[in-house]
């Protein structure tokens, strides 16, 4: 009998779909309500920091340096007050074998796969995180798919898409390019339901459980060194599994002054999904189109409950600008002999601006780096800019207006992180739990959950509560 592949009738067995694909059944896990039981599925779903730190050693990922940028921190001091200018760390997590930080998400999820018997992982993305599925799929001998949103309607694709497709397929993987746009999520379900192929995705708990080994090692790389905890620790923020994953690994060392910062590209104003707007952004990852979106509402992810939760440990988040991130970029190859992709960057650039503020004998860690390669690279993204009709100008970021111009900073001076005003984040996570969920009264499990999951208190939360109309039974 054939099935139907109608749009609506594939996405209306997506959760029949995703539970053969990911063969863990979240149903376990749910209160009937609002709530989940969070931390039993990180438990029951995932694996041991011990178990990890093993499954990734056998392939060769994790254990990556730490570097001190010496000449990066001592221009900040000179760009900040007298006796301020904290000292600036990376992990360098380019060392891995793909290139980034996602080696460790994709390495578990891989072994998973295995372990369970699939023939083949596919992943939806368009950045690196690709590249890790492909590359951990080649060492463990299982196919790989990758399917990207790479061109708009016109075709033109972005150069960082671009270099990222060409590392997939470098690694053996079958890549399915998409223009932007709702097919990406049906074309999704369809080869998961076509191939039987395990869903890689990265938001399950044994994907983010392979970042926890970053923090881990970041904290106890720090003590080994210089015989103490980091001051803050800069995560990238775009999907939340950076920010979850890494600071639950810190947690697990024990470090509980330990400041977690978020940082974003400001790409306000562009919409994602919107096919006018896909070429006028010169950042694919680690920018507000996916950091605020998630932050805000985590369960739009490709799976029932997303173990990606970041407000559950976001300290602060910080808005840098596409110029200034280009800036930083070219100053840590320059300064540091360093050449590193935009996504660490993103952090980098919010570490500079932030260690201005902190006193020298302070220490602050960006927490990943990435590789770079032809499309990855400014110049190309900057005259892919200019071809898109984007002005690109010296002066103030803060003129900087997404999707018309790239703003570099005329001094690094000016280069500036801009403070996200989380419980407005809080605010709209609590309102989307609501809306929904279909509540007008939650119960006091809910009520517990909203709290933990804002990383905020009872009065925070009832307060919100209380504005909207919604009652505790």
């Amino acid at each position: 009998m054939n099935r139907d592949m109608s749009y609506s009738a594939v996405m209306g067995r997506k959760n029949e779909i995703m539970k053969k694909a990911i063969g863990i059944d979240y149903n376990v896990f749910e209160s009937g309500d609002i709530a989940f039981d969070y931390e039993r599925m990180m438990r029951e779903a995932g694996y041991s920091l011990e178990e990890i730190q093993r499954i990734q050693g056998d392939t060769g990922v994790g254990n990556t340096p730490i570097l001190e940028l010496k000449n990066l921190t001592a221009l900040a001091r000179k760009c900040a007050p007298e006796g301020k200018g904290a000292r600036i760390f990376i992990k360098d997590e380019a060392a891995n074998p793909s290139g980034s930080f996602k080696a460790r998400r994709a390495a578990t999820a891989v072994y998973h796969a295995k372990r369970m018997g699939y023939k083949g992982v596919i992943a939806a993305t368009s950045g690196n995180y690709g590249a890790a599925v492909a590359s951990q799929a080649a060492m463990a001998g299982l196919k790989c798919i990758i399917v990207q949103e790479c061109y708009d309607s016109k075709m033109i694709g972005q150069p960082e898409i671009l270099e990222k497709l060409r590392a997939c397929e470098a690694y053996g993987a079958e890549v399915v390019q998409l223009t932007v746009g709702p097919e990406l999520f049906y074309t999704f379900l369809s080869l998961l339901e076509e191939t039987g192929y395990f869903n890689a995705s990265l938001y399950t708990p044994f994907g983010i459980a392979g970042v926890e080994t970053l923090g881990y090692e970041l904290v106890m790389q720090f003590r080994e060194r210089l015989g103490k905890d980091p001051d803050k620790v800069l995560i990238t923020h775009a999907g939340g599994g950076n920010v979850t994953g890494t600071a639950r690994g810190i947690i697990k060392t024990g470090a509980e002054n330990v400041e977690v910062v978020g940082a974003s590209v400001d790409l306000s104003g562009l919409h994602m999904a919107s096919d006018k707007d896909f070429n006028k952004k010169s950042f694919t990852t680690g920018h507000t189109g996916f950091g605020i979106p998630f932050a805000t509402w985590p369960d739009r992810a490709d799976v029932p409950r997303n173990a990606a939760r970041p407000l559950r440990y976001l300290d602060r988040y910080l808005i840098v600008k596409q110029g200034e991130v280009f800036y930083i970029t070219e100053a840590l190859s320059i300064l540091e002999g360093l050449e590193r992709g935009p996504a660490g960057n993103t952090s980098l650039t919010a570490a500079f601006a932030l260690a201005q503020e902190m006193d020298q004998d302070q220490t602050i860690v960006v927490q990943e780096t990435e590789y770079t390669g032809a499309g990855k690279s400014p110049m190309p993204q900057i005259s892919f800019a200019k071809q898109n009709g984007i002005d690109v100008l010296f002066g103030d970021p803060d003129t900087e207006i997404p999707g018309k111009n790239i703003v570099f900073p005329e001094h690094p001076s000016m280069i500036k992180a801009r403070e996200f005003d989380i419980d407005k984040a809080r605010t709209s996570y609590i309102r989307n739990a609501i809306t929904n969920y279909g509540k007008n009264e939650i119960n006091r499990n809910d009520l517990d959950f909203l709290i933990k999951d804002t990383k905020s208190n009872q009065n925070y939360v009832l307060s919100v509560l209380s504005e909207i109309g919604v009652n505790i039974k």
